[in-house]
């Protein structure tokens, strides 16, 4: 599907904020309402437009701290990597998995209660792991990240910031 100006408005908008009504969007965008709706509904249809989240406070959550684990495995066989990350993806402290190419080859995100949450977890589900060769951990003091991904194809949205 190819996506023009008006496409990527309506993805900028709805990824800074994803409760926008359709009416809303519209006025914003300045199309008709119904134009709007079947905008959407296409980019949702070609999997373009793929889902919303809401943005939750983790210490209200009972996270009391977040870590990145870096992994480093012991083969690289597709049957090991595959099982490994079945296995860590199916842990709940788990937000984001990276399978990368370099000295390390998994970095985990997790989220955790507490630093004896952190070591329980490290030494029951990552250490006992026949393929893990090497883990290290780095805590996270803060977090930033952006609120919509960078739009590449149409500068004239770039132009409207």
């Amino acid at each position: 599907m190819e996506l023009d100006r008006i496409d990527y408005r309506i993805l900028k908008e709805l990824q800074n904020n994803a409760q926008l009504s359709n009416k809303e969007l519209a006025a914003i965008i300045d199309l008709a309402p119904s134009t709007c709706l079947e905008r959407v509904r296409r980019l949702k249809s070609n999997g373009i437009l793929q889902g919303a989240h809401a943005k939750v406070n983790p210490s209200a959550m009972g996270i009391g701290l977040q870590a990145l684990i870096a992994i480093k495995l012991t083969r690289h066989t597709r049957e090991i990597v595959d099982t490994f990350q079945l296995h860590i993806l199916s842990l709940k402290e788990v937000l984001m998995v990276y399978h990368l190419a370099g000295s390390t080859d998994f970095l985990v995100h997790i989220a955790v209660c507490d630093d004896k949450h952190l070591r329980n977890l490290l030494l029951d589900f990552f250490t006992t792991r026949p393929e893990v060769y090497q883990i290290e951990t780095s805590l996270i003091f803060e977090h930033k990240s952006r609120p919509e991904l960078p739009n590449f194809f149409d500068t004239e949205v770039d132009k409207e910031k």
